[in-house]
């Protein structure tokens, strides 16, 4: 796709104004001397006037008519790689300012500079070439640049340091090194020039060392990574990025399959994760097509499942539909913890998964916090107190058995497929044997946490809930499960506050944090001894 004129046009200026900053620069550090500096550092308003008019024009193409999703993010990027160049030309600035500070020329190493200060000018020529060609090879060495840069920091940061124990001129060399500190930064703003090539190039934004990443595991699948198409799905909250992947394999075969990278723990438990169930529960995980490690990330490439997330199934499908999705969930589920159950008692510990994360919620909501209160001579707890009291009880009544769970049971890892009536779990992490009170409640909150006010879609998330309540019940009672409905009081009670801190609209928190009380003083309220009698109002929880 075609730049607007005025972002070519701008952009093409501004790497040429670097281009002649660059050179000065050079010039300087060959020959240090106050004029040299001064025909750098006295241009600071050009360039960022070059990036402002690249900025508007991308903005004001952006705003006409409705951009396709490709068409936005190269708009998107283009600015990106302006504003990079205007932060290089910031730091050539700043780097020029130190240097003028330091009196004993000598002490500054100037010509040490001119190799790594070529290999910057070097890899900006490059840019217009990768934009316009989308050349993902040129683009990568762009921004490989940026490790030549950080190996010639870490080599004059022991140089000045050393000559600082040997010499008396300590803050010439301390002005040396914040020259060499903003060197160093160009490293940065060439990786962000290079990452933002990259996703006009594959039509995602992408990190540069994700890109690697894909590159890997896309290798090991058999995907060739010249002929992809990447598509967000989405971001988890530990961090890790959600793609789709399209492309076709060495045979010319239409490959449909997620990308997912982040952390390496992370990745290597959602690995572990899929592999149990593929041993336990054939059939209900998906297939892993590939798995690669680099560093402290990691990355999966995993097969995609056909149909949609029971979020997407509950908002947006038909009654029929979303019925039959329903029935096959609480089939499959009864079937899974009948078949995984083993005799060992289960402890869901919700409280004290509570407690550790009560500091977030409070940070987002900070008037949840309230100490007791007495009202007409009658004291009402904290609700850090009703926690510690509920803790307690909880101890007291751990599952009589244990069942392999998915242990993130959110609405969006629960994947229907209308085609076959099947139902498969993804975000496989945390699953292990534990108590079923703990999916059951995760599932339920997980409706109700949905921001929708519509009147009959909210009836519609409010027996959703209650749906999945009942069929639990049923099979608590058939496994002689007497104290469910007090265990699953206690998970309703730690997700309905837990869930707070994702959830910025404060009625809708307050209405969450209100059931949770509630269902703390319920529970404590259960004489000891009594936990099986204690019966829950599901409707009334669910309903608004």
């Amino acid at each position: 796709m075609k730049l607007p004129e005025a972002a070519q046009e701008n952009l093409a200026f501004l790497l040429a104004e670097l281009d002649s900053q660059l050179a000065s620069m050079l010039a300087y550090f060959k020959a240090p001397s106050t004029g040299a500096a001064q025909k750098v550092i006295l241009r600071a308003g050009y360039a960022h006037n070059l990036w402002s008019r690249v900025q508007a024009s991308c903005r004001a193409a952006g705003g006409r008519g409705k951009p396709s999703q490709s068409r936005r993010l190269q708009l998107q990027n283009v600015d990106t790689i302006a504003r990079n160049l205007d932060q290089l030309s910031r730091l050539a600035r700043l780097a020029l300012v130190h240097a003028e500070d330091v009196e004993r020329v000598k002490l500054l190493r100037p010509a040490a500079y001119g190799t790594v200060l070529t290999h910057v000018a070097t890899a900006l020529q490059e840019v217009l070439p990768a934009l316009h060609a989308s050349d993902s090879r040129r683009a990568i060495e762009i921004g490989q640049t940026k490790a030549g840069l950080d190996a010639f920091y870490d080599r004059m940061f022991r140089t000045y340091t050393r000559d600082m124990r040997d010499t008396r001129y300590t803050e010439d060399l301390a002005n040396a090194l914040l020259v060499l500190n903003e060197v160093r930064r160009m490293g940065e703003s060439l990786q962000g020039i290079s990452e933002a090539l990259l996703s006009i190039s594959i039509g995602q934004n992408v990190q540069f060392e994700r890109y690697f990443t894909l590159r890997s595991v896309l290798s090991a699948g058999k995907v060739p990574g010249d002929d992809i198409a990447l598509k967000p799905l989405a971001e988890t909250r530990s961090g890790s990025a959600i793609s789709s992947v399209t492309g076709r394999d060495k045979d010319g075969d239409q490959i449909d399959a997620v990308f997912k990278d982040g952390d390496k723990r992370k990745v290597k438990e959602e690995r572990a994760g899929v592999k149990s169930w593929h041993a336990i529960y054939p059939g209900l995980a998906p297939r892993i097509l590939s798995y690669e490690k680099r560093g402290q990330s990691a990355a999966l490439l995993i097969e995609h499942l056909q149909g949609y997330t029971f979020e997407q199934a509950l908002l947006g499908e038909a009654d029929a539909t979303f019925a039959a999705a329903q029935k096959t969930l609480h089939k499959t589920l009864s079937d899974i913890w009948t078949r995984t159950r083993i005799e060992t008692p289960a402890e869901m510990a919700a409280m004290r998964q509570l407690s550790r994360r009560m500091g977030d919620v409070y940070r987002v909501h900070p008037g949840f916090k309230t100490g007791a209160l007495w009202i007409q001579g009658l004291k009402q707890p904290g609700f850090d107190e009703l926690l510690q009291a509920a803790e307690t009880r909880e101890a007291a009544a751990p599952a009589p058995f244990s069942v392999y769970i998915h242990g993130d049971f959110n609405l969006d890892n629960v994947i229907y497929d209308p085609g076959e009536n099947k139902i498969r779990f993804i975000d496989l992490h945390r699953s292990r044997y534990m108590d079923y009170a703990q999916d059951v409640s995760v599932f339920m909150v997980s409706n109700y946490r949905l921001q929708v006010q519509d009147g009959p879609v909210r009836a519609r998330i409010a027996e959703t809930a209650a749906g999945l309540h009942r069929m639990a019940t049923r099979f608590a009672r058939a496994q002689k499960d007497d104290t469910f409905e007090f265990r699953l009081a206690l998970g309703l009670a730690r997700s309905f506050a837990s869930s707070t801190r994702f959830v910025f609209d404060k009625e809708h928190a307050r209405r969450m944090i209100l059931r949770s009380r509630y269902l703390l003083d319920r529970v404590l309220a259960v004489p000891e001894g009594r936990e099986g009698r204690l019966k829950l109002p599901i409707k009334e929880l669910f309903g608004d």
